[in-house]
């Protein structure tokens, strides 16, 4: 690196971290979860505003491979803890409504999405258009796990009967929102020939070699239940390794991050699991994720859309927000669940965050998508996040206060609320 280039990447390093505490504060004033604010952030620093001149001033294009870097490396964090997160106790004694709500907010969303990828594919340079059409489905799909544990934590409902059901829909919803992201990645040709033979083996590894590994190193009898530094570093390095083996096999490295967090253990001490989870945001969520929005955002340019983007954006917001919510509202109805109570889950399911704007980014490179589908698409993430709060506030106004909502919400006992566990979550730097 030339002297110039260090002065350049510390002054971007210095913005990123300005910009995302500001803007993130600013939201949580607002009501609204700081990964707002850090998704506008990367889409102010933009080409989007005086004609990417501010982007050029704060991250010089020799610069950008450097925060490309650590953005990966932030959202490898941020896949770990969410598999780590994704607990399927949480489904215990609500299997038949989570499984309902999720099916059919994935269902919906994913068939009008693969009808407006039809619609949308003669008019965008989409690559493998199979691709295009099954990725554009399963990016409606998606429901982001730690914004909607964010935002019931701080509505109160987290305690509550409707709060547990929407947490073990959203888990239900990632499972299988990510199983289909992973056929698109093969079907767009991310994943080959060897990829097809050689995953059912990463798999075999990950679950008979790898899991009960980590459930031996943490075992509180060997221990104090206390994560200590090499502990730590065997689960980064086991971590990378994970990464490094999906990105190999032409998967997406993200598959790897993910899968490495689901098969933690879980049976150790609650102490361990938020020491880990703890330690990998604190690396995370002050700087690396929020690079990971500024490269993300320096992608967006909006200053191009013309009619024919606000049209075409009104359809992907028309698409994102009903086919979740109808979904989600119909599955809860189907249950018993009464109106209310359906409304509210239908509005939870609707929060996309982050994670819809890491399946995006994994979609532009992959060249599924093209850069000005994919700015419509960030735009869409930052609406239907955004729009959960206010939306939360008008069915507790219309039922005459939040007790209304309380009615069928039975509370959950104490036991049950410290394993969902639902406010440590990887959006918290971001959300």
């Amino acid at each position: 690196m030339t002297p110039h280039q260090v002065q350049s990447l510390f002054i971007g390093l210095a913005a990123i971290l300005v910009l995302s505490r500001v803007l993130g504060a600013a939201a949580r004033r607002l009501g609204q979860p700081p990964v707002v604010g850090e998704i506008l952030a990367g889409i102010l620093v933009g080409p989007s505003l005086f004609g990417g001149a501010v982007a050029e001033f704060l991250f010089p294009t020799d610069i950008r491979p450097l925060l490309a870097a650590l953005a990966n490396l932030g959202l490898v964090l941020f896949m770990f803890v969410i598999g780590y997160e994704l607990d399927l106790a949480l489904m215990r004694g609500k299997e038949k409504v989570a499984a309902s709500v999720s099916l059919c907010s994935v269902l919906l969303p994913f068939s009008l999405g693969v009808l407006l990828a039809l619609h949308l594919s003669s008019s965008h340079h989409t690559g493998n258009r199979t691709g295009f059409v099954l990725f554009l489905g399963a990016a409606m799909s998606v429901t982001a796990f730690p914004v909607l544990a964010r935002i019931l934590a701080d509505s109160g409902l987290a305690r509550t009967r409707i709060g547990g059901i929407a947490l073990a829909s959203a888990a239900f919803d990632d499972i299988v929102a990510w199983s289909l992201l992973a056929v698109v990645v093969t079907v767009s040709g991310g994943g080959g020939q060897w990829a097809m033979l050689l995953a059912p083996v990463y798999l075999a590894v990950m679950l008979f070699a790898v899991k009960p590994g980590l459930r031996w190193l943490f075992d509180e009898r060997r221990g104090s239940g206390r994560i200590t530094a090499d502990r730590l570093i065997v689960v980064l390095g086991g971590l990378m390794l994970s990464c490094w083996a999906t990105e190999w096999l032409g998967v997406h490295f993200v598959f790897g991050a993910f899968l490495f967090g689901v098969v933690m253990p879980r049976s150790t001490s609650e102490l361990v699991r938020i020491q880990v989870v703890d330690r990998f945001e604190h690396l995370s969520r002050l700087l690396l994720l929020p690079a990971f929005f500024v490269v993300a955002g320096l992608k967006v340019d909006l200053s191009r859309t013309g009619l024919k983007g606000l049209g075409e954006l009104g359809l992907i917001l028309l698409v994102a927000i009903s086919g979740k919510f109808i979904g989600a509202f119909v599955g809860a109805r189907a249950n018993g669940v009464p109106a209310l109570q359906s409304g509210v889950l239908a509005t939870l399911m609707n929060t996309r965050g982050l994670t819809e704007i890491v399946i995006l980014t994994i979609g532009l490179q992959l060249g599924v998508l093209d850069a000005g589908l994919y700015a419509l698409m960030v735009v869409m993430a930052l609406v239907t996040t955004a729009m959960a709060g206010p939306l939360l506030h008008l069915l507790e106004r219309r039922a005459g206060g939040s007790e209304a909502i309380g009615d069928y919400a039975e509370a959950v006992p104490d036991s049950e609320v410290n394993k969902q566990r639902p406010v440590a979550s990887a959006d918290r730097p971001a959300g």
